[in-house]
């Protein structure tokens, strides 16, 4: 069953400079799973909402909207973990984690007549996602496994364990996750921003809604153009799931490496990013791979801070088209958007 929703009104400014909305449909990441520990209360803010996130007694994640439904006590401070649920901190009303009030402390009887917003939460990966839509609806899709959705070459490989040092998150950077997502359709950023000798080739496209998967290649290899199924080095699979998960494979002499980077809005214009980094083990150079591999993001938060979003951008004629597919794509998980994402 959904639940009706209220919409927080986000101001916007500038016409020609205008964003995409904030507020899209999707799952997004809102912590790592290690975040999260064993009967753990968490505040957290996103969409311009706050929120809690509990690891139940049962050991699920839980996610509702931070504010109890009896006198407003934010139950992200202070709040604890009982055995049905979340205690708030102010009178000890308890609350499942879909939202319902199963127990007032002094009281015979719940109030069964009162709820918190809950959100649906996925473990994968390593990662916390909930699903996001204005219109209170169930999940349309399911998070994808990382490991498997890039290819053979990705999923058959082990991987050194997921330690903390493989978890990086950039807190309020000025973007939209639309704006990161349109790297995928931008080869050419590569010569300037990342510093690769020649612009890469996009081998191979597909797209449809929910995911936009992408191979592209690097260097004089692939300078045909020309996809060679099965030939993955010097090789990203770039894949997307709606606008809020993403992962990417490359394939080296060094080894692969698999890049997550998840970006979910905070507010009208910030977003935290989720960047995690699973390096394949067949080489004891962690360290120095690892390095490597988180060396590129930042580079494109640099441009993203001081970027402007334009609706209509002068496109160059070997750019225009992959640029205008993946808006019309993203235009989907918005909502009001004819489509599936309003």
């Amino acid at each position: 069953m959904t639940q009706a929703v209220d919409r927080p009104v986000m101001p916007r400014s500038g016409s020609s400079a205008q964003l995409p909305s904030a507020l899209p449909t999707g799952w997004f990441q809102v912590a790592w799973s290690a975040d999260i520990g064993e009967r753990a209360v968490v505040p957290l803010h996103y969409f311009g909402r706050d929120l809690v996130a509990f690891r139940a007694a049962d050991g699920k994640v839980n996610v509702l909207d931070a504010y109890c439904q009896h006198l407003g006590a934010n139950l992200a401070h202070g709040g604890c973990v009982v055995d049905d649920g979340i205690q708030c901190p102010f009178h000890g009303w308890v609350w499942d984690g879909e939202g319902r009030n199963v127990s007032i402390p002094y009281e015979k009887r719940p109030n069964r007549g009162r709820r918190i917003r809950s959100y649906p939460v996925t473990e994968k990966n390593e990662c916390v996602y909930i699903w996001h839509d204005v219109a209170g609806r169930e999940p349309q899709w399911e998070v994808p496994d990382g490991l498997v959705v890039l290819g053979d070459h990705v999923a058959s490989s082990r991987y050194f364990p997921f330690t903390d040092e493989c978890r990086t998150r950039f807190d309020r950077v000025k973007v939209h996750p639309q704006i990161i997502a349109e790297n995928a359709v931008d080869p050419h950023h590569f010569r300037f921003v990342h510093n690769t000798p020649i612009s890469p080739r996009v081998l191979r496209e597909s797209h449809g809604y929910p995911t936009w998967s992408v191979k592209v290649g690097f260097g004089r290899r692939w300078a045909d153009g020309v996809d060679r199924p099965g030939d993955t080095m010097n090789t990203i699979e770039i894949y997307w799931s709606g606008l809020g998960v993403s992962f990417n494979g490359e394939q080296t002499k060094d080894g692969i490496r698999v890049i997550s980077i998840c970006a979910t809005p905070v507010d009208d214009t910030h977003s935290d990013i989720f960047a995690g980094y699973w390096i394949s083990d067949h080489t004891d150079a962690f360290a120095e791979r690892l390095a490597a591999a988180k060396r590129a993001l930042p580079d494109d938060i640099r441009i993203w801070q001081h970027q402007r979003y334009l609706d209509q951008p002068g496109l160059a004629p070997s750019e225009a088209a992959g640029f205008k597919e993946l808006r019309a794509w993203a235009r989907s998980f918005y909502p009001d958007a004819d489509g599936h994402g309003g």
